[in-house]
């Protein structure tokens, strides 16, 4: 293996902690009364979380509670705690190491709202799918509700909310630029990713009597410091350019040629970076990246400039190869956020171990048989792997996950199979999944570990496959032979999305996947049909959709199945312009398709899109001031015509469509003939339902033709403070959302997009 390719200790190497003689629980304890039960006078960490207690391992509690179990710790839980009810957290007593806070296995967020600042009714991880159980930015609120109860314990936050918010990060819920969640939580550490090195690591240090802040370089985790370390060379990259003479470095932030790649060397032809160095360097005077830093631009820049805010999203998402990564420093006011390397990722024989543990598999008996919903549509599944290397701009999985592939054994996966039969009575036969981020990533990673160790590339799959990425399907094919091969299981389905740009390179997997494992329908995910749009996805163009249709096709067909697809697309993602969706739509409708479900793109902290969103600059390239300036689809007409396009075949969408194809210039469009998308209004329903509008409290927000607040008697405010009558404009203006942080009101969305003319565009749709 190669000397850049890192390692670390394994999981389940440490000595047990002395509580380990207490045994392993039915259930972790959620009450003083089990406590006492299983003999505890107290608690070593107590996990407080978002989410219903489920002991099974697709939830984040059950997992890392397991973990600290089999390593002798007492773990108890605190789940769903009414947070205006400060005595929440008392209900297990003081933990004699720590709180581990999490919102659960979503963003608190995410889970509350829509794409369109909507609020959910239900939650799919409460009893009975109740709504309102957990508050907004709740990794925020339990950390200080902890601290409020016990102010000398150490909190831990992690999970998914605390990952994607570890620097200073753009907000979708306020339109606004947000701290890193540890500044604003008051926690001690935060580990992000999939935690469970950091965990033990942290957690045995603790328990040997080490003080919080001596454990500053644990992989994995984002802590708090005065000042930069010392010995360390710094990386300054906190502007996007830098008068006068500087000095020329290969810089870590464009991608590796592929012609490059064998040699771990870096692209030169980029722009200058200052070094401030330090007396350690490596072999032959290189850096010695265990000894070096990046600056990003600090949280008050990347406030005010959102082309600093794009140029730290890349920087970000280039240093997140654990086997290369450096750390990084942003400086939030005088305090400076320090976030380690990404944490080694485990091994197999480590990964079957954490999902081997003794899962009882079902949620704590207190619900009394109350209906989960995320529990029921996960409990006859099975997670067979970890991370994704598509790097699909719009999607957080990579950012927390990681790029390398971390998979099971099929011994274990078998085994879990086994575990389900006995200890689910309601298992009839039928196994619902086996995935994970992705189906058919299983076992796929480089082939060479020299190269992965030197990669900063942002996808393995995009513009093209990696010549370097193993591609091979035989483990995935073979697992599903073996696990239709086991007693008692009639169907295995693949419910997880499927990667065809992959899947295409193995066309027996495919014939596997599509004789066995689709039942009538598969759902995959080109997301687009313009090249233009998809090349700031980071997917693949409509060729290889294609491909694998014909594949498909003919698989089922050999089969003597009628199967079909059903694709997934996404509107108003940044760089897709009206004409775009246009084009999509003429797709759909000479494809035949009417999608029922259709999603508006959700900006979600820290991916890729989401600095696009914010920035309207494309951070897949070097950020200048300068460079390449998206148009993106911000404000509520904007959302809502652009996702009118993907159900053209719906009549509520007409009006607004005939609108929006006369402005275009597009008016042949309207019409009962083959090729054209939306019927003349003498086809209108005879009570047509109205376009949407937009929700109560807009008419404090802005107006969708002005920049400037409306009144509620349909005045705007001008510069100086005087009203005048609003102004109809045909052209699409964008405009600022009036919301105050961390209050969603479901007002009109973000700020300015271009408001440029639409192109013409051709009748054909784009291929």
């Amino acid at each position: 293996m190669s000397s850049k390719h890192k390692t670390a200790p394994d999981l389940f190497s440490y000595p047990l902690y002395w509580a380990e003689c207490f045994g392993t629980a039915p259930f972790l304890p959620t009450t003083r009364e089990e406590m006492d039960q299983l003999g505890w006078d107290s608690c070593d960490v107590i996990i407080v979380t978002g989410d219903a207690y489920v002991d099974h391992p697709s939830f984040g509690m059950a997992v890392l509670g397991r973990l600290l179990e089999s390593q002798g710790f007492r773990v108890g839980i605190i789940d769903q705690p009414d947070w205006r009810n400060p005595k929440e957290m008392m209900r297990l007593g003081k933990p004699n190491l720590y709180f581990g806070v999490t919102a659960g296995n979503m963003d608190s967020l995410i889970n509350r709202y829509t794409a369109d600042l909507k609020v959910r009714n239900d939650d799919a991880y409460t009893p009975h799918g109740e709504g309102g159980k957990r508050p907004d930015r709740a990794v925020i609120v339990y950390s200080q509700l902890c601290k409020r109860a016990y102010s000398d314990t150490p909190i831990v936050i992690g999970g998914i909310e605390a990952s994607l918010r570890r620097i200073a990060q753009y907000d979708y819920w306020s339109n606004e630029v947000r701290r890193s969640v540890l500044i604003d939580s008051t926690a001690d550490i935060l580990l992000y990713g999939n935690a469970e090195r950091a965990l033990i690591e942290l957690t045995h240090e603790l328990a040997l009597g080490k003080d919080l802040a001596e454990l500053t370089d644990i992989r994995g985790t984002t802590i708090v410091r005065d000042t930069p370390p010392g010995g360390y060379t710094e990386i300054d990259s906190s502007r996007v350019d830098w008068p006068g003479k500087v000095e020329q470095i290969p810089s870590p932030y464009e991608y590796i040629p592929e012609s490059k790649c064998k040699d771990g060397e870096e692209d030169p032809d980029v722009m200058p970076i200052r070094v401030i160095p330090a007396p350690l360097k490596g072999k032959q005077g290189k850096l010695d990246a265990s000894k070096t830093y990046v600056r990003l631009p600090s949280f008050e820049k990347v406030n005010k400039d959102p082309v600093l805010y794009a140029h730290a999203s890349r920087i970000l998402h280039l240093e997140a190869n654990p086997h290369n990564a450096r750390a990084l420093i942003q400086k939030h006011g005088k305090k400076e956020i320090w976030v380690n390397p990404p944490p080694i990722p485990l091994e197999t024989e480590e990964m079957d171990k954490v999902f081997g543990f003794n899962y009882q598999r079902v949620p704590h008996p207190k619900y009394k048989g109350a209906k989960i919903p995320a529990y029921e549509m996960i409990r006859f599944s099975i997670n067979i792997m970890r991370g994704c290397f598509g790097g699909c701009t719009f999607c957080s999985i990579t950012e927390h996950e990681g790029r390398i592939i971390q998979s099971r054994s099929q011994e274990s996966i078998i085994n879990e199979i086994e575990d389900i039969k006995l200890k689910l009575p309601a298992f009839t036969g039928h196994i619902s999944d086996l995935g994970g981020p992705t189906s058919n990533m299983y076992h796929l990673n480089c082939n060479d570990a020299e190269i992965q160790a030197s990669c900063r590339k942002l996808s393995c799959v995009y513009p093209t496959i990696c010549k370097n990425l193993n591609t091979d399907h035989s483990p995935t094919t073979e697992l599903y032979r073996k696990s239709r091969e086991v007693k008692g299981v009639h169907t295995v389905s693949i419910a997880s999305g499927l990667r065809y740009d992959l899947a295409v390179e193995d066309p027996e997997y495919v014939k596997e996947l599509v004789t066995h494992h689709v039942g009538g329908y598969l759902k995959i995910a080109p997301e687009h049909s313009e090249m233009g749009t998809l090349s700031k996805m980071m997917k693949p163009g409509m060729g290889t959709y294609d491909s694998f249709k014909r594949m498909f096709d003919k698989y089922s067909k050999e089969a003597g199945k009628k199967q079909y697809l059903i694709p997934y697309f996404i509107a108003a993602h940044p760089g897709s312009e009206d004409e775009d969706m246009l084009n999509l739509a003429l797709w759909l409708k000479t494809n035949d398709f009417r999608p029922d479900q259709v999603q508006n793109f959700y900006p979600s902290p820290m991916s890729l899109a989401t600095a696009m969103y914010h920035s309207n600059k494309n951070p897949l390239k070097q950020v200048t001031y300068k460079s390449e300036t998206l148009y993106t689809a911000k404000d509520y007409e904007q959302r809502r015509t652009q996702k009118g396009f993907l159900r053209y075949h719906d009549s509520k969408n007409w009006p607004a469509l005939r609108q929006t194809l006369r402005d275009m210039g597009r008016a042949d469009l309207i019409g009962d003939g083959k090729n054209q998308l939306v019927p003349n209004e003498d086809k209108d329903p005879v009570n047509p339902r109205s376009p949407r509008k937009a929700r109560p409290g807009q008419q404090t927000g802005a107006s969708h033709t002005t920049n400037r607040p409306t009144l509620k008697n349909g005045q705007v405010k001008s510069a100086n403070g005087s009203s005048k009558p609003a102004v109809k404009k045909n052209t699409k203006v964008s405009v600022k959302k009036s919301v105050a942080a961390g209050k969603p009101t479901g007002k009109p969305f973000g700020k300015s997009s271009s408001g440029k003319k639409a192109k013409q565009v051709s009748k054909k749709p784009s291929r």
